[in-house]
């Protein structure tokens, strides 16, 4: 079932989707010359934001936690995708080892951990969940809303201490749902004789999203330059600024500075293209980190200038206690996609090079120019299904919802394709690749 989705459709993001649809052969085929280079993340999901003059990724996420809130019609796809995945790192696998986060309580977490062990049982393995977490020192029940059961079981390295498993499990590879926001711990450090998936600096411990973004940068320039469109209309502008203490008041000038240069980049481009009614804006947010902690919508420079001191304590520290010394200023893309009145964003999953599903994440209580990943927030299945392969190429734009899938899906690939190159210069042994 699709959605009832509200979305404003206006010329520029209508040419773009036409554009992306006729060259459709010429897109897929550009993909897969690129896989051919390039390894793609194991797992991914992109947010991504229709603003009606352009659609772009705002986040990209390399441990993804919500295939519980898929549509369960995708899931055969979702294993065929797991399949092309496991293959890469362990062909004949047998086992594996699937590590969730730690120190968490919420119920749709855990729903998503069990559809992640659904989708892995049936591509063949058996799957078990190990914790690093020191107070699961034995196999833990953790009961399920859905009266279902998983076991948390301690992790424990092989008495030549080059292998990671349980004590009667010897895994070929160990799937990471766990994003290292409080670092890498040592179980998991100097690991010879399996793959660790995705690799460990692919964790906030060491990831940063300029890095990500810089890469990005690369890819909407060579995606404008294949279908002839201004890379602006998939690729928001960024900056960064490092030695950032908020509550000391330490880098306040640098980020109001960046702020202010963005905020005219944005305001020259909505002069070309004739955007009238939106106000140019910018987020603020952590360089590393998840979970849509320690966000700010800025529209004035003033603002960072002026900040309370209670939102610089907001600001300042984000999931595990991590404190932020590193900010990364992001052109706002307004979202004006609607469901039931409630403002949405697509979110699109992916495994290995494969489109696996989505969702909107729905959020009654935020604006258009706000963050959704908050409290509050409900997800919608998308009905990706066949259809996100195929688009209809008679329809006119905006008017098929299996074209606007697809274009999702497309724009979503290019972040995957930006992680993967992302990934490759971050690689602390680069000869792996």
């Amino acid at each position: 079932m699709v959605p009832h989705l509200v979305t404003a459709l206006t010329g520029p993001l209508l040419d773009l989707e036409k554009k992306i649809i006729d060259a459709t052969p010429a897109i897929e085929r550009w993909f897969r010359l690129e896989w051919q280079e390039h390894t793609p993340p194991f797992y991914c999901s992109v947010d991504l934001r229709n603003a009606g003059y352009k659609l772009a990724p705002v986040d990209t996420n390399l441990f993804p936690g919500g295939f519980n809130n898929l549509n369960p019609e995708m899931l055969p796809l979702a294993v065929q995708a797991a399949m092309a995945a496991i293959d890469k790192y362990c062909p004949d696998a047998r086992n594996l080892l699937l590590v969730p986060e730690t120190h968490t309580r919420n119920p749709s977490y855990w729903q998503n951990v069990a559809r992640l062990m659904q989708i892995f049982r049936q591509t063949g393995l058996h799957v078990r969940l190990g914790s690093f977490a020191p107070e699961v020192t034995q196999p833990t029940p953790l009961a399920l809303p859905d009266g279902n059961m998983l076991v948390l079981e301690p992790m424990v390295r092989s008495p030549n201490g080059r292998r990671v498993g349980l004590a009667d499990f010897d895994p070929c590879s160990i799937l990471l749902n766990n994003d290292l926001s409080a670092g890498v711990p040592e179980i998991l450090q100097n690991i010879h004789e399996q793959s660790l998936l995705p690799p460990l600096h692919a964790g906030w411990a060491t990831r940063r999203k300029n890095n990500h973004f810089n890469a990005y940068d690369e890819v909407a320039k060579k995606f404008g330059k294949l279908i002839d469109v201004d890379p602006w209309m998939v690729n928001p502008f960024h900056a960064k600024c490092g030695e950032v203490d908020l509550q000391a008041n330490v880098g306040i000038e640098c980020l109001a500075d960046n702020v202010s240069a963005l905020l005219a980049k944005i305001k020259k481009k909505y002069k070309e293209y004739g955007i009238k009614d939106q106000k140019p804006f910018v987020i603020v947010k952590p360089d590393a980190g998840t979970y849509g902690m320690g966000i700010m919508t800025v529209k004035d420079a003033n603002e960072v200038r002026d900040l309370p001191e209670k939102t610089k304590a907001r600001l300042s520290v984000i999931k595990d206690g991590v404190a932020v010394n590193e900010l990364i200023i992001q052109e706002g893309v307004p979202t004006f996609e609607s469901i039931d009145g409630a403002v949405a964003e697509p979110v699109v999953y992916m495994i290995d090079r494969y489109v696996v599903g989505g969702f909107y994440r729905v959020h009654a209580e935020r604006g258009v120019d706000q963050n959704l990943n908050a409290p509050g927030s409900q997800y919608v299945p998308l009905a990706f299904a066949q259809q996100h392969a195929v688009p209809d190429l008679r329809a006119k734009p905006g008017t098929a919802a299996p074209n606007r899938f697809y274009v999702y899906g497309v724009v979503a690939r290019l972040g995957l394709l930006a992680a993967s190159w992302e990934l490759e210069r971050t690689d602390p042994n680069p000869e792996v690749y």
